[in-house]
């Protein structure tokens, strides 16, 4: 008996025009639908009149749910795998039976559709010729530092994931190490209140603190760092200041003003070397 073909099928993330005539063909014609969610998925799945029977893949269930859809496959039965919103196994559970059915030499099939990703690059007006996606931000504060850390001297464009809950301490976060650096903010993408805020980190952040409240998902795109920024090193940048007779908050905004960098960050990497200095 010839095995069965997983089917990785992209839906939309907003808007269920969005939904590919190719994958809704899939939904229909498959034996199976493992669903993120089936009470997510009924919605999209209603919309297109499609009863093909489905089961739950979630984070907690994948490892179970990944031997039930290989049995399926062995038997000759065609699966497809679909997440809440997005592309399944991209910051959603799916790459265990992915894997799982490759490892067993089942034939899986990607159909692509809308991606959250790529509407926020379209929209940032950014190089996008080379980017880097980095997930959900940490949660915790030394952990969200040191991630902006990381993107003070990346050239390529990057962009990442952020809760409304969260969002403020992130943007906080950006504005203090990255400075200047131009970012843009996407929200609730293909959907009826979708918006997209262009800025620095500070003044998205100040656009969000005269409203009440912030709903949605959050794609954020960071500028990748210029050739001149990837080379400035922050101890030279404020050793070079401090060599001007500079200090204190002074230092701190001609740091900004002069080579873009975060206020709060010259203002600290001064205070420890002025402690180093006279210890």
């Amino acid at each position: 008996m010839p095995s069965g073909t997983l089917y990785i099928v992209a839906t939309p993330i907003g808007n269920l025009a969005d939904m590919t005539a190719r994958a809704a063909q899939a939904l229909h014609s498959v034996h199976l639908i493992a669903c993120e969610d089936t009470r997510t998925s009924r919605i999209l799945l209603g919309h297109y009149q499609v009863i093909t029977p489905t089961i739950s893949l979630h984070k907690f269930s994948e490892a179970r749910r990944t031997a039930t859809i290989l049995e399926r496959l062995g038997r000759g039965e065609d699966v497809a795998l679909i997440s809440d919103a997005g592309t399944p196994a991209v910051s959603d559970p799916g790459s265990r039976v992915v894997r799982a059915a490759l490892e067993k030499g089942y034939r899986v099939v990607p159909i692509p559709g809308a991606s959250s990703i790529i509407a926020a690059l379209s929209v940032s007006g950014m190089d996008c010729s080379s980017f880097v996606y980095l997930g959900f931000v940490p949660r915790k504060d030394a952990e969200r530092r040191r991630f902006f850390e990381a993107l003070r001297n990346e050239p390529r464009t990057s962009l990442f994931f952020e809760t409304p809950r969260r969002i403020a301490a992130t943007l906080e976060a950006a504005a203090d190490i990255l400075g200047e650096r131009r970012i843009v903010l996407t929200r609730e993408l293909t959907k009826l209140h979708e918006e997209i805020l262009p800025g620095t980190p500070q003044t998205v952040l100040d656009s969000l603190k005269t409203r009440p409240s912030i709903r949605g998902e959050i794609v954020i795109v960071v500028e990748g760092a210029s050739p001149a920024e990837s080379a400035l090193d922050l101890e030279e940048v404020v050793k070079s200041l401090m060599q001007e007779g500079l200090s204190g908050k002074r230092l701190a905004l001609e740091a900004q003003k002069r080579y873009g960098v975060g206020k709060n960050a010259a203002y600290q990497k001064f205070l420890d070397m002025k402690d180093v200095c006279t210890t």
